[in-house]
């Protein structure tokens, strides 16, 4: 009789383990605060997940991963590393999108082009996607980073340092971005990541505890990530996005709309290419690759990942399988 009791307890608890819902950090960014359109509608219910979404700046929710708060977390390819490296590692299991301009080296008035920036003081945040969006920049004009200063800069204050004149440009993403041009009347971009598409790829990365114990309830989180991302590339519902992602971070639709132009969504059968093994930035390991030698060289850790640990595009190549889409 106790063995069947105790198998009985066993199964009770696991079954509530099980029931336990899936804790994901996101944060503001266009391709992230999309989830947004699941969780209004109702499409987890639907699919038969119950998904904790937590919100967070940025880097906290980087922390919180590495500290075993939630289970995954929206990171950039270049990050995901730093994290593993230094903290916990990750695997990605879904690539939300691609940066298409809302990566910026912004300049001062009277500087025009990249070249410009030879000999000038340029505002950035050292050892992340700003810094590596600039060495892009400049090793597709032929400069030397060298001849650049780097003013190492957090982020979000990238505006106010551009705007005392302490510097001739920063290098930021939305909104940080958009808020430098706002704030120095005349500056321009000269340089963005739709001038290199994926040298920044934004992706859900899961801890492999989870991926292993709960991949049935993940595949269920990426079969409404799909409904999301075909809702948002339909024209006809480009009012009701814009309505629930802009209410999401406090600001009116019109000034979201850029965000959004900026960021390139993928769907199901676009996104199979970028998880394909070709060098260049179109895909994933490619892009990777850079990021990681980048890494490296700035000191951001010691030695190169192991970047297919990394990397489990798996459940992307079943659901397309499902749906007859071949990569």
């Amino acid at each position: 009789m106790l063995p069947r009791i105790l198998a009985a307890t066993l199964a009770l608890g696991l079954a509530s383990a099980q029931a336990e819902p899936l804790k994901i950090g996101y944060s503001d960014w266009p391709g992230w605060v999309a989830w947004e359109i699941g969780i209004q509608k109702g499409w987890f219910q639907e699919e038969g997940v119950e998904v904790d979404f937590q919100w967070f700046d940025y880097v906290p929710s980087m922390d919180a991963y590495v500290a075993g708060k939630i289970d995954a977390v929206g990171m950039t390819n270049g990050d995901a590393l730093v994290t593993g490296a230094t903290g916990k590692p990750s695997v990605a299991i879904l690539l939300n999108d691609f940066s298409n301009g809302n990566d910026m080296v912004v300049a001062a008035p009277g500087i025009e082009k990249l070249a410009d920036l030879q000999g000038k003081k340029v505002g950035l945040e050292e050892g992340f996607v700003p810094h590596l969006l600039l060495l892009a920049g400049l090793e597709k004009a032929g400069i030397s980073p060298d001849t650049v200063t780097i003013v190492n800069t957090p982020t979000n204050e990238t505006p106010q340092v551009m705007a005392s004149k302490a510097v001739d440009a920063i290098s930021a993403w939305q909104p940080s971005s958009g808020q430098a041009l706002k704030a120095v009347p005349g500056s321009k971009p000269v340089f963005t990541s739709a001038d290199a598409p994926g040298i920044i790829y934004d992706l859900v990365y899961v801890s492999p505890e989870s991926l292993e114990k709960r991949r049935a309830d993940w595949m269920k989180v990426i079969k409404v990530w799909y409904r999301i991302a075909d809702y948002m590339r339909d024209e006809n519902n480009l009012d009701d996005v814009l309505k629930i992602l802009s209410a999401r971070v406090k600001v009116t639709p019109e000034e979201y709309e850029p965000f959004l132009k900026g960021t390139y969504i993928l769907t199901l059968d676009e996104v199979l290419k970028h998880w394909g093994e070709s060098e260049g930035l179109d895909t994933l390991i490619g892009s990777s690759k850079k990021v990681d030698a980048f890494n490296v060289q700035y000191k951001v850790y010691d030695k190169p990942q192991d970047l297919a640990k990394y990397l489990d595009p798996s459940l992307t190549l079943e659901l397309a399988k499902e749906k007859g889409i071949k990569p």
